[in-house]
């Protein structure tokens, strides 16, 4: 569904919570698709800049990729796995 130009994404998935919390919400649909288009620009919203760090060293390496983002139904976590198999949208309550 969407494509990064910076690294695979993988199958992409959402949880049981995010796919529950999007089919009551339109609005909340809508924010998991912004915040997914931003993941795949390399925007990793609201991490700690120890975060971005990270992923700036894992796009060149090959690490885990995460984003966090703000939302109407809370904080939701992108994570992209360091094979660049899968890419997971997820309440941080699922991890």
């Amino acid at each position: 569904m969407f494509k990064s130009l910076y690294f695979e994404l993988g199958r992409e998935l959402v949880t049981p919570g995010i796919y529950g919390a999007m089919e009551s919400s339109h609005k909340f649909a809508l924010e998991i698709m912004h915040a997914m288009r931003l993941f795949c620009l390399g925007n990793w919203g609201k991490v700690s800049a120890e975060g971005k760090e990270m992923n700036e060293i894992a796009l060149k390496d090959g690490g885990r990729l995460m984003g966090t983002y703000k939302t109407c139904k809370g904080k939701v976590w992108i994570i992209t796995e360091a094979d660049r198999s899968v890419t997971t949208v997820l309440f941080p309550k699922e991890y």
